[in-house]
């Protein structure tokens, strides 16, 4: 059994580009102010949604483990 993943998108930093949808498209929807939202906010560990988290250009989107809240994206530093 994989990882289990909780999605967020910052909508104060969203600024709508879609690039989440180019690379998860099952993943995420934009609202009708273009706001992105995670179309299921936990979900299974997911590369397409890690990529599409590492395209925001403002990194709007953060990963984290659905079990203990441990950073996935962006990583701790």
């Amino acid at each position: 059994m994989g990882d289990r993943w909780h999605v967020e998108v910052d909508r104060s930093l969203c600024i709508g580009s879609a690039q989440c949808l180019h690379h998860a498209p099952d993943g995420f929807r934009l609202d009708s102010a273009r706001q992105s939202h995670p179309v299921d906010p936990d979900t299974d560990a997911n590369e397409r949604v890690l990529e599409a988290a590492e395209s925001c250009p403002v990194e709007a989107i953060t990963i984290t483990l659905g079990d203990n809240g441990e950073p996935v994206f962006p990583p701790e530093e």
